[in-house]
């Protein structure tokens, strides 16, 4: 079953419920991906599968406003990109209007430096983290891991790997916090926790099969984070893109036809942080196996 359970129960919404209108002409200004909601969500999923070993190094490094908890932290990185203007090019990827991601052709900034999109800060921030406990560390860790916190939740995002005049998403704005908030008001009584708790069950029912091939990752030096673009790509050429014109109003079909898509993408993003995570902090070491994901 691909929908959170309580999706089977609920009315057709009106069409006035859930509209947005696509300019393709749009100020060039990027989307937040999933938005803060989006991001909260992303990391309460990775948190209860991280092991005890990576959620000590995790609470260790959160700064003390987090309350110890990952997902206080994890809309941080939109909250300082007008501070770290440099930063700016790390949420997303551009293809040049082809439906494929090729690390070399497409991750770089408008200076055209390589390495310079959402899949190289992963990982980088997944390379400096591996310095944790070493007392020569020169990184500030504690951004490092709201970075990439952060940075694995816009990888999942469709639109933010997408065409080069998209400009990350936002010419269909419906991608970042609209189907999430419709979501929250029409389905789960606006409650951000009821969201994720429907997730959470899907993850231990309906994607229980699918976890192990989410979790799958050769790459022992970094992390997968370049599989994870090819995916989002593809998605946003078959959903976010497919049927969408110029100055086109998306309604209830748009919603219904892509809302399952979102959910599984905040879900496997859960699951991939915490295996990244897990990778860096507990026992596996990036010569070692993958640790299996285990609900804590």
């Amino acid at each position: 079953m691909a929908l959170a359970a309580p999706l089977l129960r609920l009315r057709l919404l009106p069409l006035a419920a859930f509209v947005s209108v696509v300019s393709l002409t749009a100020a060039p200004r990027r989307a937040e991906a999933w938005g803060k909601q989006g991001h909260i969500i992303v990391c309460k999923i990775a948190e209860k599968y991280l092991s005890e070993k990576a959620a000590a190094a995790v609470e260790e490094l959160l700064p003390e406003s987090a309350g110890g908890e990952l997902s206080t932290v994890c809309p941080w990185a939109d909250e300082v990109r007008f501070h770290y203007y440099w930063s700016r090019p790390l949420h997303y990827a551009n293809t040049p209007q082809v439906c494929n991601f090729k690390y070399s052709r497409d991750c770089h900034n408008s200076r055209h430096q390589q390495g310079m999109c959402v899949v190289g800060a992963i990982n980088n921030y997944t390379d400096q983290l591996y310095s944790y406990g070493d007392s020569k560390s020169s990184y500030n860790l504690t951004e490092s891991l709201m970075f990439l916190a952060h940075f694995v939740g816009d990888v999942h995002q469709p639109p933010h790997v997408g065409f080069e005049e998209d400009e990350g998403g936002n010419t269909i704005k419906v991608w970042d916090n609209s189907i999430i908030e419709t979501a929250m008001k029409d389905f789960y009584n606006r409650s951000l926790d009821t969201m994720v708790e429907a997730l959470k069950m899907n993850l231990t029912d309906g994607w229980s099969e699918d976890i192990s091939h989410w979790e799958n990752c050769g790459n022992k030096k970094e992390t997968c984070a370049n599989d994870y673009a090819i995916e989002s790509i593809h998605l946003s050429c078959n959903y976010a893109y497919k049927d969408v014109e110029q100055d086109i109003t998306l309604g209830d079909d748009y919603f219904y036809s892509r809302y399952p898509i979102v959910e599984k993408r905040l879900a496997q993003a859960g699951i991939r942080l915490a295996l990244i995570l897990n990778r860096i902090f507990g026992e596996d070491k990036p010569d070692g196996n993958v640790i299996p994901l285990q609900v804590q």
